[in-house]
């Protein structure tokens, strides 16, 4: 009974990084979709030239300085 005692408040605390980390990721997934959401709606948003879909917005070839063509 005592090492089911010692055991608790770690298993304590894993359970509460593990809801606190999961409340994080989802809320970052949330905000990324609103985000998406207005960008979308605003005027004249299309995609930029360069951009990588899905991607860092602005971080395509030309601003990374790589070069996809074959050597």
């Amino acid at each position: 009974m005592d090492q089911l005692a010692a055991l608790l408040p770690p298993a304590g605390l894993a359970l509460l990084f593990v809801l606190l980390m999961r409340a994080i990721l989802h809320a970052d997934r949330r905000e990324r979709a609103a985000a998406r959401r207005v960008e979308a709606e605003r005027p004249g948003s299309g995609p930029r030239p360069g951009s990588v879909p899905g991607g860092v917005p602005g971080e395509g070839a030309a601003e990374s300085g790589r070069d996809d063509r074959p050597a």
